[in-house]
């Protein structure tokens, strides 16, 4: 069972209570203890956290919940990772450090800085490793809304990004989430995440050598409990590829910086391989775009890096035995 801080949790009673709703009905029908909620030193199932920002979302009808808990929440969620990205010495380094370490939060996040065909632009990209996904959409626009509060701290209150991506459907207006981001959103995404100019990543921050030391002293004495394995990792990489149709082992090895043959191993060591990783990817983000979104079935072949239309009717036979068309019926 992957686990999260409780802290992923903070501001959720009183945002609640805010909008007329019962706090402590909504966490028991997400099975969270309320006495977890908001502690960095309890942890609580993902997949029960996740439930709480969706089901307060539903319950409430509030469909920018997500956005309004990220506003009650700062990087102080992240307790010593937190501490040792804002006294990195750059935006980058920040990042860098979230991505290594962001298993002693939860090992069910993975979070990294990609690149662009822009080489004056960077991507930050944000995943839930969980299989099934559940809906997650709420929680994934607070993991959003977190993001761009670190921004804030470490760019500046009036900093703005280049555009955000969302792998879901608009919870609301085009204009709803520029006003709350400050760039345009870009919906039905592989995974969610930034576009920031490659600039801005390598602007430095008040460097804190000591706390900086002392905090990740702390981290590479815990990371132990709290790793994750390659292939939790790979499968946020494959989504991310896939649209570009020409997804290889070699090229999902280089974002690794690992020879091919050494992705393998490492693949084979937890009981999978590239094919299947890509395969299950795949059969992932076809159940999400046929059920949960409205684009054409060209538009679905692209994102799953598909170059004709009768690749994706043959593999949703052999997913889900019918055909996309019938199995998107299935879901209205």
């Amino acid at each position: 069972m992957l686990l999260i801080r409780g802290s992923s949790l903070t501001g959720f009673l009183p945002l609640v209570i805010a909008h007329g709703g019962d706090p402590a009905a909504l966490l028991k029908l997400a099975n969270v203890d309320p006495d977890d909620v908001g502690q960095r030193d309890r942890f609580i199932p993902l997949r029960s956290a996740i439930a709480a920002v969706e089901d307060a979302a539903a319950v409430l009808n509030v469909s920018d919940f997500g956005r309004q808990l990220a506003v009650r929440q700062s990087i102080d969620i992240l307790g010593p990772i937190g501490v040792a990205a804002r006294t990195a010495a750059t935006v980058a380094d920040a990042f860098a450090i979230l991505d290594t370490y962001m298993g002693v939060y939860s090992p069910g996040i993975a979070t990294r800085i990609g690149t662009h065909s822009d080489p004056a632009l960077g991507r930050f990209e944000f995943d839930f490793l969980l299989d099934p996904r559940p809906p997650q959409a709420q929680a994934i626009e607070l993991a959003l809304g977190v993001t761009l509060r670190v921004l804030h701290l470490f760019l500046g209150t009036t900093y703005r990004p280049v555009a955000v991506h969302l792998p879901h459907p608009g919870l609301g207006t085009k204009a709803d989430y520029r006003r709350y981001f400050g760039c345009p959103p870009h919906f039905n995404e592989p995974i969610a995440g930034f576009t920031m100019r490659a600039a801005d990543l390598q602007r430095p921050l008040s460097h804190d050598t000591l706390a900086h030391q002392l905090a990740l002293n702390y981290l590479t004495t815990t990371m132990g409990r709290h790793t994750r394995g390659v292939a939790d990792t790979l499968r946020s990489v494959i989504r991310q590829l896939l649209p570009a149709g020409n997804l290889t082992a070699e090229l999902a090895a280089r974002q690794f910086g690992l020879h091919p043959k050494t992705l393998q191993r490492r693949l084979a060591g937890e009981g999978t391989t590239f094919a299947h990783l890509v395969d299950q990817t795949r059969r992932d983000m076809a159940h999400r775009l046929l059920l949960d979104t409205d684009l054409s079935l060209h538009q679905i072949c692209r994102q799953l890096g598909y170059a004709e239309q009768s690749v994706l009717t043959r593999s949703c036979r052999r997913w889900f035995n019918t055909t996309p068309t019938a199995y998107r019926q299935t879901g209205t």
